[in-house]
């Protein structure tokens, strides 16, 4: 029996996993201390819920899809309305090589997955499917290929079987991401803050351990420029500057509605939440640069976390975990290498190479959560850690620009180049 639920139902039962997810962070050590995102865990049990449903009485429940787009584009549209050219400059040389790393990592992934579906003889082709189509490209990615491969392929239920592994990236990088952080930041030495530090308090503690790598100019006016790092911080938002703020978002999700229309089938096709994003920094930089606008970053920056928060509560709500009992166990093989091969890369490669710093280990964090998720999950993972430790800004500057603007074009072209090899 199929339940479908109207956007009213679908938020909220959305609103009950995150204050759900918020209660088991808070009582279960275990996901405090492994740095579990509250939607995350709340979602998780939802959706285990919903799976003793399916399994006892046969229910089968669809959410509201659009909703959960909505709050998609809203949080991606909130990073490029926060993001003004001069941070954006401030990524510099970091910025290149995250993109590089990230790079060599795709294509380890897709290496990695047609490796093993050639040695536990499926298709190969089904080994990008369980590479970076579905774990570095999510739901969408997984979508538009499966369709493509099935198309132009021949591959069968190529579009079911990415949609399924993106599912599992999903949970599965919000998962790791915390306690990849956590170990390389114990291994530094570096203890949790207290629950609510003032700003003498963490200056005084990253001091001492000499692990809080970015610049003092940057501390200075902590309080304009966290974005996304301290979601439950004070931020004192009236209801003018909210409907000024959602006049923005308005604007950006237009753009981006507009451009997905008129770059469709053409060499400049980009996902929508690409559009948001770019739609977001064309209207801050035109407004600040050329009009001389003040922009409230304190209500961008609530609007853009409840966004993103309700975003990945409906995504796990949505979860049909009997999909995932189904997958082949070849599949569930594959899949768990993949799982071990990021965590492997995150502690190995991107921690070392990004610096062996704290920021280094925020940014492992966010990679395990797009380079088998997708970019929310990333952030989320990094709000978890920087909850708990100290502010990354360098991390919150890097990861939404590689795994929003960066990572979906190297992950078109190494697919184009994997798909075109003799043995593929």
């Amino acid at each position: 029996m199929e339940v479908t639920l109207n956007g009213y139902y679908t938020l909220i039962l959305a609103t009950l996993v995150l204050l759900l997810g918020r209660v088991l962070v808070k009582r279960v050590k275990f996901l405090e201390d492994f740095n579990i995102p509250e939607p995350v865990a709340g979602g998780l049990v939802a959706a285990i819920i919903v799976y003793i449903l399916n399994f006892v009485w046969g229910y089968s429940f669809n959410f509201q899809q659009d909703l959960q787009t909505a709050c998609m584009l809203m949080f991606f549209a909130s990073i490029g309305l926060s993001a003004d050219f001069t941070r954006l400059k401030a990524g510099g040389t970091p910025l290149l090589i995250f993109t590089v790393v990230v790079s060599v990592f795709i294509i380890l992934q897709d290496a990695v997955g047609v490796a093993m579906a050639s040695a536990l003889g499926l298709d190969p082709l089904l080994g990008l499917v369980t590479g970076s189509i579905a774990l570095t490209g999510g739901h969408g990615t997984a979508g538009a290929w499966g369709i493509t491969l099935e198309e132009q392929y021949g591959v069968v239920g190529a579009t079911t079987l990415g949609i399924a592994v993106a599912t599992y990236g999903l949970v599965a990088g919000g998962i790791i991401g915390g306690p990849v952080a956590r170990r390389l930041i114990n291994n530094l030495g570096l203890k949790p803050t207290l629950a609510n530090p003032n700003p003498t308090e963490v200056e005084k503690l990253a001091s001492e351990q000499s692990l809080y790598s970015t610049k003092h100019t940057e501390n200075e006016d902590r309080g304009n420029k966290e974005i996304f790092e301290k979601p439950d911080n004070i931020r004192l938002i009236t209801a003018s500057s909210t409907i000024e703020s959602l006049a923005l978002f308005a604007a950006a999700l237009a753009f981006a509605d507009v451009m997905t229309l008129v770059a469709k089938d053409t060499w400049f096709e980009l996902p929508t939440f690409v559009w948001a994003l770019a739609g977001g920094v064309i209207i801050r930089n035109v407004l600040t640069i050329v009009f001389d606008f003040n922009m409230f970053d304190r209500a961008i920056d609530v609007i853009g976390n409840a966004s993103l928060s309700l975003f990945l509560a409906m995504a796990l709500l949505s979860l049909k975990l009997w999909q995932l009992t189904e997958l082949a166990g070849p599949v569930l093989v594959i899949l768990l290498v993949q799982t071990v091969v990021m965590i492997g890369y995150a502690y190995l490669v991107t921690f070392k190479v990004m610096g062996k710093d704290y920021d280094a280990a925020v940014l492992s964090a966010g990679h395990c959560g797009f380079g088998m998720g997708a970019t929310p999950t990333a952030i989320a993972n990094m709000q978890a850690v920087t909850d708990r430790y100290l502010p990354s800004h360098k991390a919150f500057l890097i990861v939404p620009m590689v795994g929003a603007f960066f990572v979906d074009i190297v992950n078109a072209t190494v697919l184009q180049i994997f798909t075109k090899l003799p043995f593929m």
